[in-house]
């Protein structure tokens, strides 16, 4: 059930009860236990826009986080027998043993129809007991729920305590080549992965970490992920992060990173109709004029003027322009500083599941820490 009354019925998947969340769309065709895993998504009810879900099952490897985070999965064809040699388990029984509350059998291209022009909005999925109320009811449970905007969630999907990615379990020979501290709002599992593979050792710090924890690594770069909520509440990170730009550390951040690296340059935030998810985003790089097929997942993008470069709002940080914008929509996809080593991307180069087109992100990053480490010997 929509928050605006609109109803959609059909089969209980997974476990049965209630699910609170905002309804968004994913128009991925693949990666569905990644969707599913990938903490961006926490209090949302994903409606999956490929019809038949749960063909390839489950496995132990593909998972991008410790649990399942979508709050409700909505899909129209479920696998009724999952057919892969890595299936471990069915969908459904995932979903069940987490419980997660999903529906099946419902017409996903109508619901991905009306959040189009109506905008993401609250909704609730009810089987069950809790499906025997009258609508009325219902609908008076999904309004009564809190907004995603102004939602503070990064610290309730990080991690606890701090743990090390080292390059030689990822197939990295020799000693590490960089130390990146990494602030975990939401980090998907293949993220260090993807530095690590490039020789560099990833400490992954909790949200909470402060300016200390960070310099206590003596890294030589920092990295924000990506990461659920609305960037408006991580006023804790943006300074964070502003405490780190003025050391001259370098700095890349990916989807919530881009936020507050936009938000420290003193730029603003907004809540996008229905936002961006899937894994076939079409991406501009205004540096290069090449078009990346991207894999995202936001709701909430950077305020910052296309025409540029411009002086950054807090302009102790110089100039900064708009590196990447998305080709469907003109919204801001990445941003470059030009007068300190730091740049963002609204999407996620580790690509998983997606495609590989914005690997080179992770080399940007490691070609800049080389940089600013030679100027630093000089």
């Amino acid at each position: 059930m929509l928050e605006d009354g609109r109803t959609f019925r059909g089969r209980s998947y997974g476990a049965k009860g209630t699910a609170l969340g905002e309804a968004v769309f994913a128009t991925g065709m693949t990666g569905y236990q990644e969707t599913i895993t990938d903490p961006s998504y926490a209090r949302q009810l994903v409606v999956q826009t490929a019809p038949h879900i749960g063909n390839t099952g489950v496995n132990s490897d593909d998972a991008e986080s410790r649990r399942i985070w979508v709050a409700g999965y909505i899909v129209r064809d479920a696998a009724r027998k999952p057919s892969n040699w890595r299936s471990e388990r069915t969908l459904d029984e995932d979903l069940a043993a987490q419980g997660v509350v999903g529906i099946s059998g419902v017409d996903t291209r109508a619901i991905t129809r009306h959040l189009r022009e109506r905008g993401a909005m609250k909704a609730g999925i009810f089987s069950g007991e809790a499906a025997q109320r009258t609508d009325a009811e219902l609908l008076a449970e999904v309004r009564a729920q809190e907004s995603m905007a102004g939602a503070r969630l990064a610290e309730e999907v990080s991690i606890e305590a701090a743990y090390v990615v080292e390059p030689a379990a990822h197939g990295w020979e020799g000693e590490p080549l960089f130390t990146v501290a990494a602030l975990d709002l939401g980090i998907k599992s293949m993220t260090p992965v993807r530095f690590a593979e490039r020789g560099v050792r990833v400490h992954v710090l909790p949200a909470s970490a402060t300016l200390e924890d960070v310099q206590a690594l003596n890294p030589d770069g920092v990295f924000m992920s990506n990461g659920p909520g609305d960037p408006a509440t991580a006023d804790d990170q943006v300074k964070l992060l502003r405490d780190v730009l003025d050391t001259g550390t370098p700095f890349f951040g990916i989807c919530f990173g881009n936020q507050i690296l936009g938000r420290a340059l003193g730029f603003g935030t907004y809540k996008l109709p229905y936002g961006h998810r899937g894994i076939n985003q079409p991406v501009l790089d205004r540096r290069t004029g090449k078009v990346e097929i991207t894999s995202q997942n936001h709701g909430f993008a950077v305020d910052a003027p296309l025409d540029g470069p411009v002086t950054a709002p807090e302009a102790r940080f110089g100039n900064v322009e708009v590196s990447h914008i998305s080709l469907n929509d003109n919204v801001v996809e990445g941003l470059a500083c030009l007068d300190i080593p730091a740049f963002s991307v609204q999407y996620h180069p580790e690509a998983a599941a997606g495609p590989h087109d914005s690997a080179y992100l992770f080399d940007r990053f490691v070609d800049l820490m080389a940089s600013s480490k030679n100027k630093e010997s000089r």
